[in-house]
């Protein structure tokens, strides 16, 4: 080959027409797209307002599940301990 017969290589495709080129502009494009939708949906769309009252609520709960909280202990307790070592464990109470 000489010099001349190189600079002959027929051009490929237009850039428009590559595949490879959709994949390295569109997906970037594609998540762009859904970036502002997801803007739009955030600004749009306001989050549920919190009660003014959820302070007294959560005392009013906590004050009625009292006695729950206490019969759950046993089964907390072993929940907690199931994989402790027996040497770790607390002394048991008589």
């Amino acid at each position: 080959m000489n010099a001349t017969q190189d600079m002959n290589i027929s051009p490929g495709l237009p850039w428009w027409k590559t595949p490879a080129m959709w994949l390295v502009v569109g997906l970037p494009a594609v998540v762009v797209v859904f970036g502002f939708f997801t803007l739009w949906l955030a600004v749009t769309r306001p989050d549920a307002v919190v009660d003014p009252n959820y302070y007294r609520k959560g005392l009013a709960l906590e004050q009625r599940g009292a006695g729950v909280e206490k019969a759950q202990v046993p089964a907390q307790m072993g929940r907690n301990h199931a994989m402790t070592p027996d040497k770790d464990l607390p002394a048991r109470r008589n």
